[in-house]
This record gives C-alpha cells, sequence and structure tokens, in this order.
C-alpha cells in the first residue's frame, strides 16, 4: 500500500477497502502535468516570499520537473495504489529530494491543490473542445457551399413545409456549434480564477503572494473569498452544461442524417468507411456512428444532472463528495471530443442525392406559401390567398395533381385573377431564388452567411493563438 501522506493523526492503517473505496488516482490521474505545473508555481511563491529558501525551490523544481519528465517517458507508472495524483507526486518528491521535498505543501492543502489542479486541466480541456467544434464547424461550411444551391424540403413537425437548401439546412447547424464555441470561452473565463492560497478553506497565516501564483499559472486573477475557493464547483456544472447543449445540437444533427440516410428518404449516402453492416441482412448499411452519438448524448446529460446532484446539497467548504466532480466532468469531455472527431469526417466524406431532394420538394406542395404570396402580390389580402390555396392544394391531391401540373383553367377556377405568371412563382427554384430576406435560403444569403461564418472561424484561431480568449 503506498504511503499514506495524512498518518499522523492515526494509531491504525487504513483498511485495504476503504483506501480502494477513499482513492481517485484512477480518475484524476491524468492530472498530472496540471499538478506539477502548480506545485512549481507554488514552489516559485514559497521562495519569492521568503517561506522557503531559494535552495529549497531550486530542489523541488529540479524534482518535479525530473517526475514530469519520467511520467510522460514510461520510466515512472503511477501507482494505482496511491490516494490521488497531488499524493502520489509529493510522496515521490519526498521520496526523491528528502526534506526539501517536505516543504512543498507549506501554505497550501489539497482542497485549493485539486481545485486548482482541476482549473487547470480543464482549461486545456476546453481549449481541445473548441478545437474540435472549430473544426467541425469549417466541415459544415464547406459542406453549405458545396451544396448552396441544392434544392430540399423543409420541415416542420417532420412533414414537408416549404423549400429550402441542402447548404442553408447544415449552415443551422454551424450556427449552434458556433454558439457552443462562445459557451466554452464564457466557461473558460468565469472559471480563470486561481483558487490557490485558499488553502483548507480559511486562508494561511503564512506571508503569501496570491497574486503571484496566480499569474504564474496565467489565471486572471484569484478566488477573492477562501471558502468559494476550495468548495466552487460552478465551472464544472458550467462545462458539463455546455458539453449537454453541445451534444443535444450534435444528436439532432445525427438525427437527421439518420433519417436521411434511409430508404425513405435517401437524401444522403455515407462513405462506407463511415458505416457499418448487418451481421444477418447482407443489404444493411446502417449510419451506426450517428446513432452512437444520438445515444453518448443521454450518457452526457446524465453526467450533468450527477454533478447538479452532487453539488445541491453541500455544506460549505469542502466535502468529500467533491471528489465525484471529475468522472464526470471528463467523461463528459472526452465524449464530446469523441463525437466531434468522428462525425467530422462522417460528414465530409458523406454525398448528398440532390435528385432525391429536388423530387421530395415536388411531392409535398411545398410552394403554396409561394402561391399565397404570389395572390398577395396581385392585391388578395393573405387570409383570403391562404383558404383559396388550401382549397387548390386539395383539389390537387383527390386529382394525383401538383401546383406545376395544374392548368390556368383550373388555377382560374377558384380566382379569375390566376394567370400564366402563376408558374414562375410556384417552381421550385424560384421559390428558393426569391427567398431573399436576410438569413433566408437564396443562395445569395446562403453565400453570405457562409462568408460570415469563415470570418468568425479565423478570427477566432487568431484569438486563441495570441492568447486573447
Amino acid at each position: 500500500m503506498a504511503k499514506i501522506m495524512w498518518e499522523g493523526r492515526f494509531s491504525k492503517s487504513p483498511d485495504k477497502k476503504l483506501n480502494d473505496f477513499n482513492s481517485s488516482i484512477r480518475v484524476d490521474g491524468r492530472m498530472y502535468e496540471s499538478d506539477i505545473e502548480g506545485s512549481i508555481a507554488h514552489a516559485e511563491m514559497l521562495a519569492e516570499c521568503g517561506i522557503i529558501s531559494s535552495e529549497d525551490r531550486d530542489v523541488i523544481i529540479e524534482g518535479l520537473k525530473e517526475i514530469l519528465a519520467d511520467i510522460e517517458s514510461g520510466k515512472v507508472k503511477i501507482d494505482p495504489e496511491s490516494e490521488d495524483i497531488h499524493m502520489f507526486v509529493e510522496a515521490l518528491l519526498t521520496e526523491r529530494k528528502g526534506e526539501a521535498g517536505k516543504k512543498l505543501h507549506t501554505a497550501r492543502s489539497r482542497n485549493d491543490q485539486v481545485a486548482t489542479d482541476v482549473r487547470l486541466h480543464l482549461r486545456k480541456e476546453i481549449d481541445r473542445t473548441e478545437k474540435n467544434i472549430i473544426d467541425f464547424m469549417k466541415v459544415i461550411v464547406d459542406k453549405a457551399e458545396e451544396y448552396a444551391d441544392a434544392v430540399m424540403p423543409g420541415y416542420t413537425h417532420l412533414q414537408r413545409a416549404q423549400p429550402v437548401t441542402f447548404g442553408h439546412h447544415l449552415l443551422a447547424y454551424a450556427e449552434m456549434l458556433k454558439r457552443d464555441v462562445g459557451r466554452f470561452a464564457d466557461a473558460a473565463k468565469r472559471m480563470n480564477y486561481s483558487p490557490l492560497g485558499s488553502c483548507a478553506l480559511a486562508g494561511t497565516t503564512h506571508p503569501i503572494n496570491r497574486a503571484f501564483t496566480a499569474a504564474e499559472l496565467n489565471f486572471d486573477g484569484y478566488c477573492a473569498n477562501s471558502i468559494d475557493g476550495v468548495s466552487d464547483r460552478d465551472f464544472c456544472l458550467e462545462i458539463a452544461s455546455a458539453c449537454s447543449i453541445c451534444m443535444t445540437h450534435l444528436s439532432r444533427f445525427a438525427e437527421e442524417i439518420i433519417l436521411w440516410c434511409s430508404w425513405e428518404f435517401k437524401f444522403l449516402e455515407l462513405d462506407d468507411a463511415y458505416a457499418t453492416g448487418s451481421s444477418i441482412m447482407p443489404q444493411k448499411k446502417n449510419p451506426d456512428i450517428a446513432e452512437l452519438i444520438r445515444g453518448k448524448t443521454g450518457r452526457v446529460n446524465g453526467n450533468l444532472v450527477a454533478l447538479l446532484t452532487l453539488m445541491k446539497g453541500l455544506p460549505l467548504a469542502y466535502n468529500k463528495d467533491m471528489q465525484e466532480d471529475k468522472e464526470a466532468i471528463f467523461d463528459s469531455l472526452d465524449t464530446l471530443n469523441d463525437c466531434l472527431e468522428i462525425f467530422a469526417p462522417m460528414l465530409a466524406t458523406s454525398k448528398a442525392r440532390k435528385d432525391n431532394m429536388l423530387r421530395a420538394c415536388r411531392e409535398g406542395f411545398i410552394n403554396a406559401t409561394d402561391c399565397a404570396d404570389y395572390l398577395v402580390r396581385k392585391g388578395v389580402p393573405f387570409r383570403t390567398a391562404y383558404k383559396i390555396c388550401g382549397r387548390i392544394v386539395a383539389y390537387c391531391i383527390e386529382r394525383g395533381k401538383t401546383l406545376e401540373n395544374l392548368s390556368v383553367e383550373e388555377y382560374a377556377s377558384f380566382d379569375p385573377i390566376f394567370d400564366e405568371e402563376v408558374y414562375e412563382a410556384v417552381d421550385m427554384l424560384n421559390c428558393v431564388s426569391r427567398r431573399k430576406s436576410s438569413g433566408a435560403p437564396s443562395e445569395k444569403e446562403v453565400k453570405g452567411e457562409i462568408a460570415s461564418l469563415k470570418a468568425f472561424i479565423d478570427k477566432f484561431s487568431v484569438k486563441k493563438e495570441n492568447g486573447l480568449i
């Protein structure tokens, strides 16, 4: 059993079952880099404030850097018997550097150490997530540009409603992802304050400099209240919420891909590399990736509920319950990033069936609103025009006709104002091209939105590279 750092008060070693149950290293072991980064800053501050000597600082930092290099090279394996990564690193440091290593934890508690490590680690995870979202947005925008003129039915209530384009439809998801990027950026900004120096909950009697460690670790400042510093997990809740919202967007997109790939729609064809077959039905080509993304959304949503439930009844300050925060938030981020990293190439290699999309448009009377608008332009009140066109649609359904192949005489039987211009009004391509209001599916508007999203992607990437967000 690994050395217990808190053994002084106790006359017995902990039962192995207690140690196994209490240990979190299986989950928090991944934070070794953040833990060492925070400890180096803490050692620098202790020396800067005269709490330890510069010689001890140098020994400590040298030891921490050696441990980091050894873990990354595989020379040192993280001990699964250790209580957590923080105790593992400190015990190894003390073993290697003796008395100097024992001084590292001066003016620090595991409570503020853990809170700091989690923030440092999640900061990196948010960077990874934002990059994956941006990369997926690029795929969507490129696909939208390719299919900016591919007319397809737009739906409400899963019923054919009005004509749009495949490009326009895809861009709706790009806009969702754009908001997701903003949510993660906002969460990162609110999270970026250092808990170091809060100690267990009441600060310390040592003359520390909290602003020093905050600056060393690139925080925007430090937590203003020591109790809040160790007990706050709002940032986990916010990030988990952002993960759930983003996964919900991916799930909605996945659901549409599943529908579009069905024989009933046949709007989209997935590349063979991103589909699976059946063990018994040789004809099957299943959109399993999309289905798994849809399914994993429930897992991520469950993590959010778990975290909210975890925090809802906790008195201040730190409670061991909070050890459960990391597994949930790490799993949410891992799951979201896995989904983004597979969704992007799946969509990039897919092919839209423009012929089937256009055929579906011509079978669903989705140009009925355009027929009504034609009457409105001729001076008919909209409600009157709506009723007339509703009767025309019913007439077509009874006779197996469409608005495009009714004769002028048939149109005129509903209202004598109809003339040859009605065919131009109900032509499916015209129905889309005339929708020129801002954000509508005309090719000009779609291309404008594409340009705007490309500018957002470029601007965000430049800001990220320069550390401005």
